[in-house]
C-alpha cells in the first residue's frame, strides 16, 4: 500500500499549507487500526516524524512544530491531513505520511519550501 501526498508548494514564512494524504489501497480497518502520522525529510537530514492521529484522533506533536501544524485524520475515506501554519524556512522539507511505526510502503512525498 502506498500513500498519494499533495497539496505542497512554495510559500512564504508566515504562510499556510494544507497536506493530504490518501491510503486508497488500504483496507479501512488496517487504517484504523494505526496510529497514523506525518513525516519530513529536509536535505541532508534524518526522516523525522512531526505530527500523529489515532483512530479516535489523539494528537501527538514534535517541538519543533508544536502549536503551529494541525494533524487531522478521515477514518472513512482513509485519509490524513496536516494544517500547518506560521510556517518557518526550517519547516523546508519533503513530507510524507505512513503509520507510527512505517507500516506502508513510502509514497513520493510532496515537497513542501518556505521562503524567508
Amino acid at each position: 500500500v502506498q500513500p498519494v501526498e499533495s497539496g505542497g508548494g512554495l510559500v512564504q514564512a508566515g504562510g499556510s499549507l494544507r497536506l493530504s494524504c490518501t491510503f486508497s489501497g488500504a483496507i479501512t480497518s488496517v487504517f484504523n487500526s494505526k496510529i497514523m502520522g506525518w513525516y519530513r525529510q529536509a536535505p541532508g537530514k534524518q526522516r523525522e516524524l512531526v505530527a500523529t492521529a489515532t483512530r479516535l484522533k489523539s494528537t501527538n506533536y514534535a517541538d519543533s512544530v508544536k502549536g503551529r501544524f494541525t494533524i487531522d485524520r478521515d477514518n472513512a475515506r482513509k485519509r490524513l491531513y496536516l494544517q500547518m501554519n506560521s510556517l518557518k524556512p526550517e519547516d523546508t522539507a519533503v513530507y510524507y505520511c505512513n503509520s507510527d511505526t512505517g507500516d506502508f510502503s513510502w509514497g513520493q512525498g510532496t515537497q513542501v519550501t518556505v521562503s524567508s
